[in-house]
């Protein structure tokens, strides 16, 4: 029997963070649809704002994920443009 490492790979840091952030996303169509969005971001908000983010994606027919989604495509578009 072989000994297992200890450290687990999904929490290793990148080596070049900057090279890393930079890399160029698979092709969408190459994903399963489960995984069009791999990349987690963590918002610490106060529960009454997430409640009325709630009920704002509610009201839109959507879920939270994919309005923030969209406000994050609109403030933050590909093309660099950002909004003020």
């Amino acid at each position: 029997m072989t000994a297992r490492d200890a450290r687990p790979s999904f929490a290793a840091r990148p080596r070049d963070p900057e090279a890393w952030v930079r890399a160029p996303e698979p092709e969408a169509g190459a994903l399963p649809k489960g995984n069009l969005y791999t990349a987690r971001l963590t918002v610490d908000v106060t529960p009454e704002l997430r409640g009325r983010l709630k009920i704002a994606a509610f009201r839109c027919g959507l879920t939270l994920a994919d309005m923030l989604r969209a406000l994050l495509e609109e403030t933050f578009p590909a093309d660099g443009s950002e909004r003020p």
